[in-house]
């Protein structure tokens, strides 16, 4: 977990377990823009320390795996919403992302197994061109489904530590690979927005590839997933080049 909540009365406060990449301050800056600019999206801040920051507790229940045709498309809505906003935050590192990948998978590439082949296979991958920005939007950094509440008409956007200027193709991308919603169909997005299906395509390996480092052997969430996970998604990492 990289922050505990708690809740008093409409208040929630997070309290942030690390934040060498400024989460508070992300998420504060997003809060604050998000509010004025689209009030019924996302919490409203209150207050704010070192460590911590205190929002209003909205609506919703957290999306749950499959999501239905009717929540995806809430979640569509919810996202023009936050793309209609002009992005003035601090821009998401994706080089700090490459190369964090590329580090969790150098140790992988040395099995002698599907995960040791897809991590071999992710070596040899150049993902410089998602370095340059061609759509930028307010990129929220974490489609995981239980950051998406659902009061059964509207969708709201909560836990914003990883956002910041991004790349809508890069967004998409991270939401198609994010463990919690494989189940989900999520191609009524793909044709909800204009975007370069190579250039997806470029993207979602390098998400997958990320996840692959991170539930692989040794990685940091090796041991939250059913045995089988990685293998799993070293096969989907795979699946991925050979389409490009």
């Amino acid at each position: 977990m990289t922050h505990s909540v708690d809740v008093s009365g409409a208040v929630l406060t997070k309290r942030y377990t690390s934040w060498s990449r400024g989460e508070p301050d992300r998420e504060w800056a997003a809060l604050t823009l998000l509010a004025n600019a689209v009030p019924d999206l996302v919490p409203t801040p209150v207050s704010r320390g070192p460590q911590w920051v205190s929002m209003s507790v909205i609506p919703g229940e957290p999306l749950a795996d499959p999501a239905t045709p009717e929540q995806v498309d809430a979640l569509g809505d919810a996202l023009d919403t936050l793309w209609s906003v002009e992005p003035t935050l601090a821009p998401l590192d994706v080089a700090a992302l490459i190369e964090r990948t590329f580090r969790a998978l150098a140790p992988l590439s040395e099995r002698d197994d599907v995960i040791g082949a897809a991590a071999t296979a992710c070596a040899g991958l150049d993902w410089s061109s998602l370095l340059t920005i061609q759509d930028p939007v307010i990129a929220h950094g974490d489609p995981n489904l239980a950051n998406y509440l659902y009061d059964g008409t509207s969708l709201r956007i909560v836990d914003f530590e990883d956002s910041g200027l991004g790349d809508r193709t890069m967004e998409l991308a991270t939401l198609l690979e994010h463990l919690a919603g494989r189940r989900t169909d999520w191609t009524p997005l793909l044709h909800r927005w204009p975007v370069d299906p190579e250039r997806l395509g470029v993207a979602r390996t390098l998400w997958a590839a990320f996840w692959l480092g991170l539930i692989g052997p040794g990685g940091p969430s090796a041991s939250r997933n059913p045995p089988g996970t990685a293998e799993s998604q070293a096969e989907r990492v795979l699946g991925l080049i050979a389409r490009r």
